[in-house]
């Protein structure tokens, strides 16, 4: 088996790393993404250390102006990545070196990789909420255009996937919108435990150096320190907790898709997704297959598998820092990426949705969706609600018997059921009278969606978020 040199990182070992150990222990392929916040704590740390008086200001400068080389290189291909130094990390830290000398090595002082790398992921992972709650926020801004559009559209609701009762398409819009509202405080809260910040933790004990963490932490903008150095460099519950966020939001996003899934089939045809987000058949010309809310029905499972991954990275792991950890980062970025991916596709898809408010009343038509109203009216007439479950129970038998909606009973049928229904009660089988009764917050009234929608569009202009 071939061999390498001996790692950079280390004296203790005596013989050099085996190749296929080198390559199999390398993260480098995919913690290069985090070089920016690898540079970004560097900086700081460096910055740090002049201020403690732990190196001099000069070589801080020179450190700075060295690592801000090397972005420069990241930035426009022309640095090279080399699997022999392991990460990310090691990685800067030899170019640093080789840039300027003596003084590059000066970097580490009081810092682990084992600090570092955690204090990396809390960066990477802060700077990558940024985009994914300006993503959810346009699906939401997106949601609210169609539910503003379709405030009064007469949709029939579902329970068991059976009609039930009338709703209005704005109402169920906004339903989805909650969802996603709640996942936006979720983001909010667990962005909390996500800035703390490790540096200074070094490898499990803290540092004999004069550090000031205060300072550090106030450079990288992070609220608090991580108080324990053996927690702050095992801890992952951050990232587990971002996953859990992230499996919830694409759980709605999974449930929306379903029913955009079911809505646009033949057999409901309540909208048209738009030709840019559907594909056809290779063998059957006239399909148009959902294939974007299917695929994000898909990559849910995915998602939900990296947090389960995490769960089980960390299940069996003592303190303080396991190379178990190298793991972490694969799951925690392919999560950022497919719910950033998910979020935009989805919004252009809602801004695209063609709404069949025809099909959808008729559809309302024709499963006794305003038998709970029929049942209402007769509660307000003094009879109690379980006479008038079994009285509105017999006129729905009679109507499938007939073919009939109850809509179209003459006052004789309904009399036959019970004689306090007088010829008033046609005012309250409508599908429109439906509705507009449920006039209360919370309620499916277009007065009530659209009072919502006013309230949460001025929530989302008022967020404090870009």
């Amino acid at each position: 088996m071939s061999i390498t040199n001996k790692k950079q990182s280390s004296t203790r070992l005596s013989q050099p790393t085996n190749t296929i150990v080198e390559e199999f222990t390398s993260s480098v392929h995919f913690d290069q993404r985090m070089y920016k916040q690898d540079i970004r704590g560097s900086i700081a740390h460096a910055t740090m250390l002049a201020k403690v008086h732990v190196i001099s200001e000069n070589e801080r400068d020179q450190i700075t102006e060295g690592l801000k080389i090397i972005r420069t290189e990241i930035e426009n291909n022309k640095f090279k990545w080399s699997i022999t130094l392991e990460d990310v990390h090691m990685n800067i830290e030899a170019r640093l070196i080789a840039l300027i000398g003596n003084v590059g090595k000066k970097l580490h002082t009081g810092r682990s990789r084992n600090d570092q790398v955690s204090t990396d992921i809390r960066l990477y992972l802060r700077d990558m909420i940024i985009p994914i709650r300006n993503e959810l926020k346009h699906l939401q801004m997106a949601l609210l255009d169609v539910a503003e559009r379709e405030a009064e559209t007469i949709l029939p609701g579902l329970t068991h996937l059976q009609t039930a009762q009338p709703v209005t398409f704005g109402h169920h819009m906004m339903a989805w919108y909650e969802m996603l509202d709640r996942d936006s405080e979720r983001l909010d809260d667990c962005e909390k435990r996500i800035n703390s910040l490790p540096l200074g933790s070094a490898a499990l004990a803290g540092t004999t150096f004069s550090i000031d963490r205060k300072i550090t932490a106030s450079l990288l903008g992070f609220d608090r320190i991580c108080l324990n150095s053996l927690d702050a460099v095992s801890d992952r519950d951050f990232a587990i907790e971002f996953t859990s966020f992230a499996s919830l939001l694409m759980m709605h996003l999974s449930r929306f898709s379903e029913e955009l899934i079911i809505w646009s089939s033949t057999q409901f045809d309540f909208v048209d997704l738009g030709d840019a987000f559907c594909t056809g058949s290779s063998i059957m010309p006239q399909k148009k297959n959902p294939d974007v809310p299917e695929l994000i029905r898909g990559k849910t499972s995915r998602v939900y598998g990296n947090m389960l991954n995490l769960f089980i990275l960390m299940k069996n792991q003592p303190l303080a820092y396991n190379k178990d950890n190298q793991e972490d980062k694969e799951p925690l970025f392919d999560t950022i990426d497919t719910l950033l991916e998910s979020l935009k596709v989805y919004t252009c898809m809602m801004s695209a949705i063609h709404v069949k408010s025809n099909n959808m009343r008729n559809a309302a038509l024709r499963g006794y969706a305003t038998a709970t109203d029929l049942a209402d009216y007769l509660v307000r007439k003094n009879m109690s609600f379980r006479e008038a479950h079994e009285v509105v129970g017999l006129s729905v038998i009679y109507g499938i018997k007939h073919n009939k909606e109850l809509a179209k009973f003459s006052l004789d049928e309904l009399q036959q059921f019970s004689k306090q229904i007088d010829d008033d009660v046609f005012k309250v089988l409508t599908l429109e009278s439906s509705i507009a009764a449920r006039n209360h917050i919370g309620g499916t009234a277009p007065k009530q969606v659209k009072l919502a929608i006013k309230v949460a569009r001025n929530d989302l202009s008022n967020c404090n978020h870009n």
